[in-house]
């Protein structure tokens, strides 16, 4: 789970190729969140097999849904998908059930990350796990930031400071959260509720639209000061500015996983398996987990990990947190409508 951005094709789709062999002209399509590979394993991986890897980028899970749907989700060889979409993509014959022979690590994997979602064993591959929570400069407010309604009822100081994410699972379930409610609840006085808090925020909120996290980011300038961020970025941007906390409230937040899976009309699948092989040996997944500053659920690579990862309780938080915290949860097709008209009312 990666950090929103404007559309971006590496390459088109029109310049595959369904040579059977390896050779230079093969391309391997990878659809999937920006800078959540490690270029240098990539380029690793071109020169080993002499091929291309052509990385095709959205922006949140509804763009990754309706890239997909624009062309039934044909020429895409690895699909990076949250584990909450799964089941919707394999229930629209997006995805190919794995074939477990071709994948020399499956007994690396966590258990707990492979399992998480329904259909995540059959058909998909856990990459990292993570949070969703608030990140704040502890140098321009006067109280500690510890819940979630600090960010969707902010005092006074925060006013246009604000900065949130324009997913509407993450914007809603939190808000949720923050009202002491479960994130995946559909009761329909919640949503009220909920949708009630997100109408008064929305004077106080700067930018509803990611944050960037180099040094340029508007919470290292100061023009936000606090904002809802996946635990990963928190430390990325945290890179350019000591004064940033991030913290995983009292109520929990969000745990998500993000899979890759082998797209059902993919035109290298045999690729695609070497792909995952090559990311998935210890030293490889070990190198890509601190590229992403994310956990790893890649038993092997954490044991090869420094003290100071494994330690850090923003990558891999305390049982108390984590025992606050949830899994989305696919939601009826009434509550999901609902929900969307509180976005939509909502976002810009």
């Amino acid at each position: 789970m990666r950090f929103n951005l404007t559309l971006c094709v590496a390459v088109s789709l029109l310049s595959l190729f369904t040579q059977p062999s390896y050779g230079a002209e093969r391309t391997l399509t990878i659809l999937n969140w920006s800078e959540y590979l490690d270029p240098d394993l990539v380029h690793r991986f071109e020169q080993k097999y002499q091929v291309k890897v052509s990385e095709l980028y959205y922006g949140s899970d509804e763009q990754r849904s309706d890239l997909l749907l624009q062309n039934n989700a044909y020429g895409y060889d690895l699909i990076l998908s949250s584990g909450v979409d799964l089941q919707n993509y394999i229930n629209r014959g997006w995805l190919a059930a794995l074939e477990e022979d071709k994948l020399s690590f499956l007994n690396q994997l966590n258990p707990k990350w492979r399992g998480a979602f329904p259909g995540a064993v059959q058909y998909a591959i856990p990459y990292f796990w993570g949070t969703v929570g608030i990140v704040y400069r502890h140098d321009l407010i006067q109280e500690p930031i510890t819940h979630w309604k600090q960010l969707y009822q902010p005092a006074a100081e925060l006013q246009g400071k604000v900065g949130m994410i324009d997913e509407p699972r993450d914007l809603i379930g939190m808000c949720l959260k923050s009202l002491g409610y479960s994130a995946n609840s559909e009761l329909s006085s919640q949503l009220n509720e909920v949708e009630s808090v997100l109408q008064s925020q929305k004077a106080m909120v700067n930018s509803y639209i990611y944050m960037t996290l180099d040094e340029h980011s508007p919470i290292v300038s100061g023009e936000i000061v606090a904002s809802m961020i996946y635990n990963g970025d928190a430390l990325m941007v945290k890179e350019h500015s000591e004064n940033l906390t991030f913290v995983l409230p009292e109520e929990g937040g969000a745990i998500w996983v993000d899979y890759l899976t082998i797209g059902a009309k993919a035109k290298e699948p045999e690729l695609a398996y070497a792909f995952l092989n090559f990311i998935n040996q210890a030293e490889h997944a070990a190198q890509l987990a601190q590229y992403v500053y994310y956990a790893t659920p890649n038993l092997a690579a954490e044991k090869l990990l420094p003290e100071e990862f494994l330690n850090d309780k923003v990558i891999y938080p305390n049982a108390d947190k984590l025992k606050n915290s949830e899994f989305y949860r696919p939601l009826s097709a009434r509550i999901q409508r609902r929900r969307n008209v509180i976005s939509i009312n909502i976002l810009p």
